[in-house]
């Protein structure tokens, strides 16, 4: 009997900068998956971003939101061009689309693929495997607040923190299922900074009582200052993260640092069943625009996740694994956008690996 291949439909926003670029590779490698297994998948380009705004005025109209909303999963680029005011086009299409799609877990894997990309000291790759569960649409970034009397010396700037108890439960629910599903020490951190900030004691309300649902995970907290000197002290301490918005946002980077740098980070902006989106966690990186210089790992990394979110694992298992063997064997020796291999390049050492396991 045979068994139908599935077909994933897949929007591409290519972006800014060195977007396209990157997600070129991203689809090269996307496509020597589907050709090393079997499973089809169909594309959409999208044109949003800097270019089309100042072209045409258009950041996402809401027709292009409602038809993102008919694919299986949404592969981003980077966005962010000097020529527009700073945020504007990251705001008006990234956050339109993470708050209006409702993708309300940020994913964040820190594991670096090779032992030379680990940046501290008498710590290896094996040392650092985790992953931070971040909320995507509360907190700061729901930009509640202004700027009052703007350019006097009465000026006052207002941001407030949101947290709701639905928004923080269903972050601490997703985060327990992970830690329960993965491999290893079936541990989960909360880490917030309700000693200071008060309101934040409905972070540690709701993992307290949400991880009575759990007795078979490991709990433990951090306060963010604490959390970021443990993730450089003792990186293998922890499994599972759980942060709000913006706490999750900068210790993330930070953990992209561990894993050897934005060039391979990648992210997962989720709503579990929904249509979710996949990215490189890196900027748009003008000045390397057009100079086929831009590292694709992350982008390629973020074509892995958004496989494994599709149902896929043996396609994501094959591309983590092909990365991983080129960056060990010396077939990607270098991962600067000044020297070494072109983007180009990469892409293919890469797809060559997938279909030559």
């Amino acid at each position: 009997m045979m068994v139908e291949k599935k077909n994933h439909k897949i929007a591409v926003i290519g972006g800014d900068g060195i977007g396209p670029e990157v997600i070129r590779e991203g689809l090269k490698v996307l496509r020597a998956a589907s050709e090393a297994i079997g499973f089809n998948f169909l594309t959409k380009e999208f044109p949003y971003g800097s270019d089309h705004y100042l072209e045409t005025g258009e950041l996402l109209p809401e027709a292009a939101l409602a038809e993102l909303k008919t694919f299986d999963a949404i592969y981003l680029g980077a966005l962010g061009d000097p020529r527009c005011e700073p945020g504007l086009v990251e705001h008006g299409i990234i956050s339109s689309i993470r708050f209006k799609l409702d993708l309300y877990i940020n994913l964040r894997p820190i594991n670096p693929y090779a032992d030379h990309l680990v940046p501290l000291k008498n710590k290896l790759a094996k040392d650092i495997d985790f992953v931070v569960v971040r909320e995507n649409t509360e907190d700061l970034y729901t930009n509640l607040g202004g700027i009052f009397k703007k350019g006097t010396q009465d000026e006052v700037a207002l941001a407030q923190m949101i947290f709701t108890r639905r928004g923080v439960e269903r972050a601490v629910r997703y985060a327990f299922e992970l830690a329960r599903k993965r491999d290893g020490r079936k541990k989960l951190t909360l880490v917030d900074k309700a000693n200071a900030i008060r309101a934040m004691d409905i972070w540690t309300r709701t993992f307290a009582e949400v991880g009575e649902e759990y007795p078979d995970i490991e709990k433990d907290h951090a306060y963010v200052d604490a959390c970021c000197m443990w993730m450089i002290k003792n990186p293998e301490d922890f499994d599972v993260l759980v942060a709000n918005n913006i706490f999750g946002d900068i210790i993330t980077d930070l953990g992209a640092m561990l894993q050897g740098g934005m060039g391979v980070a990648a992210s997962g902006n989720i709503h579990p069943g929904k249509v979710s989106m996949f990215e490189p966690i890196h900027g748009s990186a003008p000045k390397y625009k057009g100079q086929n210089k831009a590292i694709p790992i992350a982008a390629i990394s973020a074509v892995a996740m958004m496989l494994d979110y599709l149902g896929e694992r043996i396609g994501a298992e094959l591309i983590n694994s092909a990365i991983q063997r080129c960056l060990n064997g010396g077939k990607i020796p270098d991962l600067s956008a000044s020297r070494g291999l072109s983007t180009t390049e990469i892409g293919d050492i890469i797809a060559d690996a997938v279909q030559n396991p």
